[in-house]
């Protein structure tokens, strides 16, 4: 697909053609600053190569399969693709893995991916993997524990400067609490360990991780209170594609949670999000591209 031309619309949501930012693992603080500019949020695309991710586990894990689907994702338009090789399903039932599992996983592809010219974010809490990948060339690094897992990730980032996700995340579900607050205060751990590694404010996107350690009623609210985290002054990337919530309101199986999916993206893109990390990036895409396009008759 030949993706139209974008005008330099100052605000709302408006069509994102085939990347036009520097080269993976160039200029990384360039490569969020230009995608965080567009007047439509970045699309971000899954590439899971692991055997039991939660919507497409074991379909990309061979080399050829995954770089066959990352082409296919920048044929769709995709702006990031991110990568992952340990399963961080938002469920019970992820087999945790080494570093040495993940790395077996993704040196057989990582220097190739980068090379497609699309900028690369790495999916992983593990230090030893992030440096890895940062060195093929990856330009974002995605930790989805907010830096609060692995101590050596802010110190990595903040040495290579390149941008990080910190996703919020929790050991267990708990109903009773009030997921809002406690949000807020894990960014804001976050940020005070991204501060003290020299971790510059400007090179930090958070995502509230929607799925992960909540219950549906919890994503949910999340969602729909999207604005609350712009008390950080940070860019938000929301992640709700095939996610659970979604079935405990239309019930159905994670491939055929696509509308689900999209309606939570646009009022996540409507609440402000910059980034939508999506495994449909081809539907996303042209779902914000359209409702640009509405919101910019009014």
């Amino acid at each position: 697909m030949t993706p139209p031309s974008r005008p330099r619309k100052a605000s709302g949501m408006n069509a994102s053609p085939t990347p036009s930012v520097p080269a993976a693992g160039s200029a990384g603080t360039d490569v969020l600053r230009t995608l965080l500019e567009r007047p439509i949020p970045a699309v971000m695309g899954v590439l899971n190569v692991t055997p039991d991710s939660f919507s497409d586990g074991g379909e990309f894990i061979a080399p050829e399969q995954a770089l066959a689907r990352a082409r296919a994702m920048i044929e769709a338009g995709v702006d990031i693709i991110d990568i992952g090789a340990e399963s961080t399903r938002p469920y019970k039932g992820a087999r945790p893995v080494t570093a040495a599992d993940e790395l077996a996983r993704l040196k057989p592809l990582l220097a190739e991916l980068v090379a497609l010219g699309v900028p690369v974010s790495i999916d992983s809490m593990k230090a030893e993997v992030v440096a890895f990948a940062l060195d093929q060339g990856v330009a974002i690094a995605n930790d989805v524990w907010g830096l609060q897992r692995d101590a050596g990730i802010a110190p990595l980032v903040a040495a290579k400067g390149v941008p990080v996700i910190v996703m919020h995340n929790r050991d267990s579900v708990d109903a009773a609490i009030d997921i809002i607050a406690d949000m807020k205060a894990f960014f804001q751990r976050s940020l005070e360990i991204a501060a003290k590694a020299g971790v510059a404010r400007d090179k930090i996107v958070l995502d509230p991780g929607i799925g992960f350690g909540k219950t549906a009623e919890q994503s949910m609210t999340a969602l729909a209170r999207l604005r609350e985290f712009d008390m950080f002054g940070l860019s938000i990337l929301v992640g709700a594609s095939r996610k659970r919530f979604i079935a405990s309101v239309s019930p159905s199986e994670p491939k055929d949670r696509l509308a689900g999916s999209i309606a939570a993206h646009l009022i996540a893109a409507q609440r402000g999000a910059k980034i939508i990390r999506t495994h449909d990036v081809a539907e996303t895409l042209q779902a914000l591209r359209v409702a640009h396009a509405i919101e910019s008759k009014q």
